[in-house]
């Protein structure tokens, strides 16, 4: 992990509120966009652009440079491209955070 590329991926509020909502996804999208929400799989790019109220361009932008920044796991299926968190990038984000500086 590079740590300078995670934090410029989360320089900005609405990615840093994207990692937040991908932490619990029931608390922070509405049930019926949850109806096909598999832990697996992660949440669709398009139900991300809605609640974060972006395009859908935009919001895969950010997504894109999250997940090069291996923060987030993207996953295709069919038409659609959905997003989880790496929970073990972030464990490691938190330990170097704790430990190197």
């Amino acid at each position: 992990m590079k740590l300078l590329e995670v934090i410029k991926s989360l320089s900005n509020e609405t990615r840093l509120n994207i990692l937040g909502w991908l932490k619990d996804p029931f608390d922070h999208f509405p049930e019926e966009e949850l109806s096909n929400y598999s832990p697996e799989l992660g949440i669709c790019v398009s139900d991300i652009a809605q609640k974060a109220a972006m395009s859908v361009p935009t919001v895969s932008d950010y997504l894109k440079t999250m997940s090069n920044a291996e923060i987030l796991i993207g996953t295709r299926k069919g038409q659609w491209t959905y997003y989880k968190r790496n929970e073990k990038a972030i464990q490691e984000l938190a330990r170097m955070i704790k430990e190197d500086l």
